[in-house]
């Protein structure tokens, strides 16, 4: 799927003044820029663009006066934390003939056997990992097949993710993404729910200890006078 989004380029100013017409402001750098570009965008289109594209996507991102729109990432965008709207977004220039490294989020797709007719509990360790590539391999997520988990001792590995050629993941392959833990038996819930035991002689050590030290403080300070 293809995204695009235009910006128009802006002079240093009150970014609460952007904001007040329905646009949001932003920065475009990297790629052949020397400098970093203002620039502002269209409030609604932005959020429709990143709702789709997230920040794994490649865009075609045209600087009104610019000329040709250049290849970019949302890298990284700044929320209102009571109204959930972007107030800043960055915009990072691609060069296309240059390796890239980004965040690929993981797909979990399927159902494991090891949790549907063994009773064991999913557990994920990760969301995301860091991908290296040309921006013509780019991908919008990598899939994990959880039909994989069969067993209790079964685990996807990230040597199991299936990559587009050319495609590095910074994690070790023998990094586990997920597996599927057993069910608890009776005697491990009774003793979750058993409250904890008191060590009554540790208390009486701690006591007689204290009323020592108390004891030996108030004689020096008799001593003393």
């Amino acid at each position: 799927m293809a995204f695009s989004i235009k910006a128009e380029a802006r002079t240093a100013g009150n970014a609460s003044d952007v904001r007040a017409v329905g646009m949001v402001p932003g920065v475009v750098y990297g790629g052949d820029r020397a400098t970093p570009v203002s620039v502002s965008v269209k409030n609604t289109e932005l959020e429709k663009l990143y709702q789709n594209a997230g920040k794994s996507s490649l865009i075609d991102l045209e600087v009104v006066n610019e000329g040709t729109p250049v290849k970019a990432l949302i890298q990284e965008v700044q929320m209102d934390p009571v109204r959930g709207v972007i107030t800043h977004v960055d915009f990072r220039q691609i060069k296309m003939n240059e390796e890239m490294t980004v965040s690929l989020e993981l797909n979990y797709i399927g159902e494991a056997a090891a949790v549907k007719t063994l009773g064991g509990t999913l557990m994920k360790a990760y969301d995301v990992v860091t991908v290296t590539c040309l921006p013509k391999d780019l991908i919008n997520e990598i899939d994990v097949d959880l039909s994989l988990l069969e067993t209790f001792s079964d685990a996807i590995r990230v040597s199991d993710l299936k990559l587009p050629a050319g495609m590095r993941v910074a994690e070790g392959l023998d990094i586990v993404l997920a597996k599927v833990t057993p069910p608890m038996t009776e005697d491990e819930i009774k003793a979750m729910e058993a409250p904890a035991a008191v060590d009554l002689s540790k208390i009486e050590v701690e006591k007689k200890g204290k009323k020592e030290e108390e004891e030996a403080a108030a004689a020096a300070a008799a001593a003393a006078k």
